[in-house]
């Protein structure tokens, strides 16, 4: 009798941890659930974000403008124009455009060029309005692992391992359930090398029925940014040629 009181004992000593305990799954659906559901994410066929950059250099900080299209499945163009005559480089423009199949990059400063190798697969695994709607479908193994302290906060680590392409580390605040940082390694052909940039996601606000980061704070061994946005629309009509590489580059 003494052995199984004790039995007893662990197993309710146990069980409140083993009841607290959620799946991948679990924590996906609240996750989608906290952004604004299923329904709402599924009347959003294209965005259009527009902020501000800026750039933290050695030399100073660096203004800029940044304008983000997305149409759905995973179409996405970004352009970003700064002013780098202070640095005497001039005008940068860096035009970023994937048509869902191939990408191409229009840049002032290191030259025009064609997306191939892991940024491209990195690129195809994108989905727009968000990738843990669809990830299972789009091939992807999500992986949950134990709490991690982000800050002052307790957040769940998420890992999604796409076919090809980088591991996405995403961490999910265990209160709120909203995104609140992603971790990236993926190589950079410019570099020579691998890079992991880190994006902080803050200020979330409601845009027709989902929730949405006005700022994005990004850190990486090479650049530091940080974007805010001041205007985000919905299903606004996109030319589809935004999204691809231009005949006459």
């Amino acid at each position: 009798m003494r052995v199984v009181s004790r039995l007893v004992l662990a197993l309710l000593f146990v069980w409140p941890h083993v009841a607290r305990a959620q799946t991948v799954d679990q924590v996906v659906d609240r996750c989608v659930a906290a952004l604004g559901g299923r329904a709402a994410h599924a009347k959003l066929k294209s965005r259009s974000s527009t902020g501000s950059i800026t750039l933290t250099t050695p030399g100073g900080d660096i203004s800029g403008s940044i304008e983000v299209l997305n149409a759905a499945p995973n179409k996405v163009r970004t352009l970003i124009k700064a002013d780098l005559s202070s640095f005497g480089a001039g005008q940068l423009v860096l035009d970023q455009r994937f048509d869902g199949t191939s990408g191409y990059v229009m840049d002032t400063l290191q030259g025009n060029r064609d997306i191939t190798g892991n940024q491209l697969d990195n690129l195809r695994n994108g989905s727009f309005p968000h990738p843990l709607l669809n990830y299972k479908e789009m091939g992807a193994t999500a992986r949950l692992g134990g709490k991690e302290k982000i800050g002052e906060r307790d957040a769940y680590p998420l890992s999604l391992e796409p076919p090809s392409g980088s591991v996405v580390h995403l961490y999910i605040d265990a209160e709120t359930y909203l995104p609140v940082k992603v971790m990236v390694t993926a190589d950079v052909p410019q570099l020579g090398r691998e890079l992991e940039q880190t994006v902080e996601f803050l200020d979330y606000r409601e845009v027709d029925g989902v929730k949405m980061p006005f700022q994005l704070k990004a850190t990486s061994a090479v650049q530091n940014y940080t974007i805010n946005i001041t205007k985000v629309e919905h299903n606004v009509r996109i030319d589809e040629a935004l999204f691809s590489k231009p005949t006459t580059p």
